[in-house]
Protein backbone atom coordinates (compact mmCIF):
# COMPACT_ATOMS: atom_id res chain seq x y z
CA UNK A 1 0.00 0.00 0.00
CA UNK A 2 1.04 3.42 -0.53
CA UNK A 3 2.92 5.14 2.26
CA UNK A 4 0.64 8.01 2.20
CA UNK A 5 -2.24 6.00 1.99
CA UNK A 6 -1.21 3.48 4.45
CA UNK A 7 -0.45 6.85 7.17
CA UNK A 8 -3.87 8.34 6.41
CA UNK A 9 -5.77 4.77 7.53
CA UNK A 10 -3.90 4.83 10.29
CA UNK A 11 -4.27 8.02 11.65
CA UNK A 12 -7.92 7.07 11.09
CA UNK A 13 -7.34 4.12 13.62
CA UNK A 14 -8.95 5.35 16.79
CA UNK A 15 -11.88 5.97 14.42
CA UNK A 16 -11.63 2.51 12.87
CA UNK A 17 -11.71 0.75 16.37
CA UNK A 18 -15.00 2.51 17.16
CA UNK A 19 -16.45 1.46 14.68
CA UNK A 20 -15.45 -2.42 14.65
CA UNK A 21 -16.72 -2.56 17.84
CA UNK A 22 -20.14 -0.70 17.31
CA UNK A 23 -20.18 -3.29 14.32
CA UNK A 24 -19.32 -6.16 16.49
CA UNK A 25 -21.69 -5.30 19.30
CA UNK A 26 -24.70 -4.89 15.90
CA UNK A 27 -23.61 -8.32 15.36
CA UNK A 28 -25.79 -11.47 16.34
CA UNK A 29 -24.10 -13.38 18.71
CA UNK A 30 -24.06 -17.33 18.07
CA UNK A 31 -22.45 -18.18 21.10
CA UNK A 32 -21.35 -16.91 24.47
CA UNK A 33 -17.66 -16.65 23.27
CA UNK A 34 -19.19 -14.56 20.65
CA UNK A 35 -20.41 -11.73 23.24
CA UNK A 36 -18.88 -8.22 22.25
CA UNK A 37 -17.14 -7.71 25.67
CA UNK A 38 -15.46 -11.06 25.33
CA UNK A 39 -14.14 -9.88 21.67
CA UNK A 40 -13.58 -6.22 21.96
CA UNK A 41 -9.69 -6.87 23.30
CA UNK A 42 -8.60 -8.30 20.43
CA UNK A 43 -8.81 -5.55 18.25
CA UNK A 44 -6.30 -3.65 19.07
CA UNK A 45 -3.77 -6.53 18.66
CA UNK A 46 -5.64 -7.52 15.14
CA UNK A 47 -4.90 -3.95 14.27
CA UNK A 48 -1.36 -3.91 14.90
CA UNK A 49 -0.96 -7.34 12.62
CA UNK A 50 -2.97 -5.57 9.43
CA UNK A 51 -1.21 -2.11 9.27
CA UNK A 52 2.12 -4.09 9.74
CA UNK A 53 1.41 -6.44 7.24
CA UNK A 54 -0.26 -3.43 5.02
CA UNK A 55 3.31 -1.70 5.41
CA UNK A 56 5.64 -4.93 4.16
CA UNK A 57 6.22 -5.00 0.63
CA UNK A 58 4.45 -7.12 -1.28
CA UNK A 59 2.66 -10.51 -0.02
CA UNK A 60 -0.61 -8.94 -0.93
CA UNK A 61 -1.96 -11.39 -3.56
CA UNK A 62 -5.05 -12.07 -3.42
CA UNK A 63 -6.41 -15.31 -1.84
CA UNK A 64 -9.13 -17.20 -2.68
CA UNK A 65 -12.82 -15.57 -2.12
CA UNK A 66 -14.19 -18.20 -0.59
CA UNK A 67 -14.90 -17.88 3.68
CA UNK A 68 -13.41 -20.27 5.86
CA UNK A 69 -15.03 -23.27 6.68
CA UNK A 70 -17.08 -23.07 10.27
CA UNK A 71 -19.98 -25.83 9.58
CA UNK A 72 -21.62 -24.95 12.89
CA UNK A 73 -21.63 -21.16 12.71
CA UNK A 74 -20.90 -20.96 16.21
CA UNK A 75 -17.50 -19.55 15.40
CA UNK A 76 -17.50 -16.17 17.00
CA UNK A 77 -14.55 -14.88 15.00
CA UNK A 78 -16.86 -15.04 11.71
CA UNK A 79 -18.80 -11.91 13.36
CA UNK A 80 -15.63 -10.11 14.97
CA UNK A 81 -13.36 -10.70 11.09
CA UNK A 82 -17.24 -9.27 9.35
CA UNK A 83 -17.19 -6.38 11.68
CA UNK A 84 -13.17 -5.90 11.13
CA UNK A 85 -14.02 -5.98 6.86
CA UNK A 86 -16.54 -3.70 7.06
CA UNK A 87 -14.56 -1.05 9.73
CA UNK A 88 -11.62 -1.08 7.54
CA UNK A 89 -12.56 -0.40 4.42
CA UNK A 90 -14.89 2.46 5.93
CA UNK A 91 -11.68 3.59 7.00
CA UNK A 92 -9.68 3.29 3.70
CA UNK A 93 -12.14 4.95 1.80
CA UNK A 94 -11.68 7.85 4.32
CA UNK A 95 -8.26 7.61 3.87
CA UNK A 96 -8.43 7.84 -0.07
CA UNK A 97 -10.97 10.95 -0.19
CA UNK A 98 -8.66 12.76 2.50
CA UNK A 99 -5.65 11.97 0.43
CA UNK A 100 -4.46 13.78 -2.98
CA UNK A 101 -6.48 12.64 -6.03
CA UNK A 102 -5.43 9.29 -6.43
CA UNK A 103 -5.13 7.26 -9.53
CA UNK A 104 -7.52 4.50 -9.80
CA UNK A 105 -5.31 1.91 -10.41
CA UNK A 106 -3.72 2.72 -6.85
CA UNK A 107 -7.08 3.17 -5.08
CA UNK A 108 -7.78 -0.43 -6.38
CA UNK A 109 -4.74 -1.87 -5.13
CA UNK A 110 -4.64 -0.68 -1.93
CA UNK A 111 -8.70 -2.42 -1.71
CA UNK A 112 -7.06 -5.75 -3.15
CA UNK A 113 -4.16 -5.26 -0.81
CA UNK A 114 -6.48 -4.67 2.63
CA UNK A 115 -8.43 -7.15 1.28
CA UNK A 116 -5.63 -9.78 0.98
CA UNK A 117 -4.60 -9.11 4.31
CA UNK A 118 -8.03 -9.45 6.18
CA UNK A 119 -8.44 -12.69 4.31
CA UNK A 120 -5.49 -13.88 5.24
CA UNK A 121 -5.26 -13.44 8.58
CA UNK A 122 -9.23 -13.98 9.40
CA UNK A 123 -8.83 -17.33 7.65
CA UNK A 124 -5.83 -18.39 9.58
CA UNK A 125 -7.60 -17.16 12.99
CA UNK A 126 -11.16 -18.51 11.99
CA UNK A 127 -9.72 -21.75 10.87
CA UNK A 128 -7.64 -22.39 14.32
CA UNK A 129 -10.84 -21.79 16.44
CA UNK A 130 -12.32 -24.14 13.98
CA UNK A 131 -10.18 -26.82 14.64
CA UNK A 132 -10.85 -26.72 18.19
CA UNK A 133 -14.58 -27.03 18.29
CA UNK A 134 -16.23 -29.87 20.37
CA UNK A 135 -18.80 -29.16 17.69
CA UNK A 136 -16.66 -30.10 14.57
CA UNK A 137 -16.78 -34.11 14.70
CA UNK A 138 -20.54 -33.76 15.22
CA UNK A 139 -21.29 -31.83 12.16
CA UNK A 140 -19.24 -34.52 10.02
CA UNK A 141 -21.49 -37.18 11.42
CA UNK A 142 -24.66 -35.17 11.39
CA UNK A 143 -27.06 -34.64 8.07
CA UNK A 144 -27.76 -31.14 8.04
CA UNK A 145 -31.94 -30.17 8.68
CA UNK A 146 -32.95 -27.37 7.06
CA UNK A 147 -36.68 -27.24 8.08
CA UNK A 148 -38.59 -29.63 10.27
CA UNK A 149 -41.76 -31.35 8.35
CA UNK A 150 -45.14 -29.68 9.62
Amino acid sequence: MQASLLRQLQVRRFSIRTRWEALLRAEPVATPLGLPDALVHLIEGTLEEIFAALDRPGGHEPVAAVPPSCPCGRNPLLAFYAAAEQALREGLVLAQAASAPLDPAIRDASLLQLNAVLQRISRREIEAFCGICQFRESMKRQPLILAEAH
